[in-house]
Formats: C-alpha cells, sequence, structure tokens
C-alpha cells in the first residue's frame, strides 16, 4: 500500500503559477502510475495528467502546455508544475497511485488517493 498527501495548494491571480507536490510513503514510487486529478464544485473528477512507470507523462488537452507533472523516485514525491493558471482550474487537486492501469484517465484504474489540495484562481 502507498500513502498520499498533497500540498501546495492555494490562492492565486489569473495567469500565476503553483507547484503542487505529493508525498508518498508506505511503497515506492517507481512502482506506480501516478496521475493528479481535479474536482471542481458540482463536476466529476478528471485527470489533469499522467506519469507512467515505463513512459512519458500525458495531459489533458485543457492543461497542456501549462501544466508538467514530474516524479522524484529518490524522494518519493509527485509535482504538478501549474503555468499560466486560468479560473476554470479552480478545483481541489488530487494525488493519485495504480498499479496494472490501462486506462490512465479514469478514477477507477487508481486504488490510492491523497486528501487532496485547494487550488483557486482568480479572475
Amino acid at each position: 500500500q502507498v500513502q498520499l498527501v498533497e500540498s501546495g495548494g492555494g490562492s492565486v491571480q489569473a495567469g500565476g503559477s503553483l507547484r503542487l507536490s505529493c508525498a508518498a510513503s508506505g511503497s515506492p514510487v517507481s512502482t506506480y502510475t501516478m496521475a493528479w486529478f481535479r474536482q471542481a464544485p458540482g463536476k466529476e473528477r478528471e485527470a489533469v495528467a499522467v506519469i507512467y512507470i515505463y513512459a512519458g507523462p500525458k495531459y489533458a488537452d485543457s492543461v497542456q502546455g501549462r501544466f508538467t507533472i514530474s516524479k522524484d523516485n529518490a524522494a518519493n514525491t509527485l509535482d504538478l508544475q501549474m503555468n499560466s493558471l486560468k479560473p476554470e482550474d479552480t478545483a481541489v487537486y488530487y494525488c493519485a497511485a495504480g498499479r496494472g492501469v490501462m486506462y490512465a484517465f479514469q478514477t477507477a484504474e487508481y486504488n490510492y488517493w491523497g486528501q487532496g489540495t485547494q487550488v483557486t484562481v482568480s479572475s
């Protein structure tokens, strides 16, 4: 099992940047497909970015070119650098981990979740 704890959320004006971090314990992140999801009020949880064990990252179209996902196997952390933030990026952001992931943008593929961190972008 792996335990996940997010940090780094906050409030920022449109066009600004934030960096989220997810600290993992209990198991190495190098053995999981890792992802960031987000959930805005009244909306379903959606995938933002995924990083595979043996392949490069993939991003949702809505964040492509603005967000960067990265994993530090030595520190056992997962980060999300968010630039050029927009009001529509406002949501609770969750870190997730899964093994044997086939459909990486689906929430059901992930067994482990953090508690979430709030990101608020004002216009």
